[in-house]
């Protein structure tokens, strides 16, 4: 039996050949082993990016022995849940405040504090000091985890329906935070009432008023929209803030030392990329907030500090003296 094919099929199937071999043909090829890596952040945002480039930039890297799959938005869990999942093998990577970390290994959540850091510059010192690489000894020790560098966060700002000047303004207020200790001192501090909610429950939360504020950097209450539902914008700047990219014990251990050194170089390259993202991004985001029709509140941020440093080493401080001093020696 002969099948008669039209001159229009061949036609159609030579333009498509001369095409692929013009511009090359799609690349269908999969990675022997994806890695997932998950966050809570929107596609939106430099963290998604950036984490995408890494998978893209690891198949490159390694002869497409390794790739990785993000997964954006919670839609793994949200931070409490990957960050289990890292020691159970359900997630390989991760984004996480260092707050979370420090409920594995209590030091490493020193980063997260309110006012802990100067300004940017000592945020900087402290990611890149053995001060840093002996917290995440520590913190590989108790997990099992390997905490791998820093991404800048931002300065974490209170939003608000009212002007929030001092810290008289916040008695009583209640006010967003994620569920970790650290993330309250600074409410405490004011004397406001922080009320731990899930990150993807926050704009419904205020939207509906079940809280009266909440304190993000300014890139994520544009990503997240927030700026909707919230009228004052209050640069408390409390928090010089980041997070945490780490790679799971399981994932580690399925991977020879060369292919690890590969991912580990990627991961930091993509976190300073996401750093230098953000920072641009920060330093243009108070106009763009007015244009919207919100209120940006510049603030004498010395009485804010002044209610909040006294925690620092108080019943909530997780990590020793010695490391508390040798940071601000930085």
């Amino acid at each position: 039996m002969t099948t008669k094919i039209s001159r229009r099929a061949v036609l159609a199937t030579s333009v498509v050949a001369a095409t692929l071999m013009a511009f090359g043909a799609p690349a269908f090829a999969k990675a022997e082993k994806s890695l997932k890596w998950a966050h809570v952040y929107e596609t939106t945002e430099p963290y998604h990016n950036w984490a995408v480039w890494a998978g893209e930039e690891l198949a490159k890297r390694t002869d497409n022995r390794y790739d990785i799959e993000v997964f954006p938005a919670s839609s793994l869990g949200k931070e409490t849940d990957i960050n289990e999942g890292l020691g159970l093998g359900t997630v390989d990577i991760i984004y996480t405040g260092q707050s979370f970390a420090g409920r594995s290994f209590g030091p490493m959540a020193i980063g997260g504090t309110p006012y802990m850091f100067r300004d940017y510059d000592h945020w900087a010192a402290y990611r890149d000091s053995e001060l840093f690489q002996e917290m995440a000894s520590g913190y590989l020790d108790a997990s099992g985890n390997h905490a791998i560098t820093l991404t800048y966060y931002g300065q974490r700002h209170v939003t608000s329906n009212k002007p929030i000047l001092s810290p008289d303004d916040m008695k009583g207020l209640k006010i967003r935070v994620p569920n970790a200790p650290l993330y309250m001192m600074f409410p405490k501090g004011a004397g406001a009432n922080p009320t731990p909610i899930a990150f993807s429950e926050v704009y419904l939360a205020l939207q509906q008023g079940t809280v009266d504020a909440q304190e993000n950097p300014l890139t994520t209450i544009q990503a997240k929209k927030f700026y909707e539902v919230q009228s004052n914008i209050n640069l408390t700047g409390h928090i010089t803030d980041s997070l945490l990219t780490i790679v799971g014990g399981p994932a580690r251990d399925q991977m020879d030392d060369a292919d690890y050194q590969i991912l580990v170089e990627v991961l930091k390259e993509a976190a300073a990329g996401c750093t230098a993202d953000i920072q641009q991004n920060e330093a243009s985001l108070a106009d763009w907030f007015t244009e919207q029709g919100n209120t940006v509140n510049v603030v004498d941020r010395a009485p804010f500090r002044e209610v909040t440093m006294p925690l620092h080493n108080g019943p909530d401080a997780t990590w020793t003296k010695e490391q508390y001093d040798a940071l601000q020696a930085l």
